[in-house]
């Protein structure tokens, strides 16, 4: 099925610069680009918590439509978002052009489905190593994340990038054999396996038949 399109409102902005940019966030807003298909990059603005809203929702990995004044002014994809170190408060996005027909070359993020019985029953830690894979595909059908089943997990077992089963007209970028999802022993597994490990004594064998050497 069509993938869901979002809609953000935006403003043309006129002014650019440090000083215009610093300006903008003080009024909530956040300054943006649009870039992409030949044509000249178009400056914008946002209000912060609405986009925050809307990249919290993961929302921001599909098709947004970008609306000024209730008109559509262009389709495009979440390309960067820059944050401040301290704050992590969004000081900058860039979008790309994309029309809803084409390929495109996305990350999208991961979510795991089931329970890795080698959590549930053996005690052992799943880790997500990463948390987006990175596709191509058609812009209208390109998903907001991509489901990975860990059901069949047990210990020291993994899921690498070309295991990911992916939605009908989609190709992988990522490389296959990238682990994406592990379950490992937990900590105190690992130490209860090497402390037992460490108390077997290493008994050297005697040989049958020698005499032992008496020393006067």
């Amino acid at each position: 099925m069509p993938t869901k399109v979002h809609v953000l409102t935006v403003e043309p902005r006129e002014k650019t610069g440090t000083s215009s940019a610093s300006a903008l966030r003080a009024k909530g807003m956040v300054p943006a680009v649009l870039y992409g298909h030949g044509a000249a990059p178009r400056h914008l603005a946002m209000e912060g918590r609405a986009f925050e809203e809307l990249a919290a929702r993961h929302e921001a990995s599909g098709v947004l439509t970008l609306v000024h004044a209730g008109k559509t002014i262009d389709t495009a994809l979440l390309r960067a978002v820059q944050r401040h170190p301290v704050t992590r408060r969004v000081i900058h996005v860039d979008f790309q052009r994309v029309g809803l027909n084409e390929a495109v070359h996305a990350r999208v993020p991961i979510a795991t489905v089931g329970v890795a019985p080698g959590v549930k029953e053996f005690g052992g830690v799943m880790d997500l190593l990463s948390h987006h894979i990175e596709i191509e595909g058609p812009a209208d059908h390109l998903p907001e994340h991509i489901d990975i089943d860990v059901s069949e997990l047990g210990v020291h077992r993994h899921v690498s990038a070309g295991e990911v089963k992916l939605p009908k007209g989609f190709r992988l970028v990522t490389p296959p054999d990238t682990v994406l999802i592990t379950v490992e022993a937990s900590k105190t597994a690992r130490q209860v396996e090497e402390s037992a490990a460490g108390t077997v004594e290493q008994v050297e064998p005697e040989v049958l038949g020698q005499k032992s050497e008496i020393k006067a």
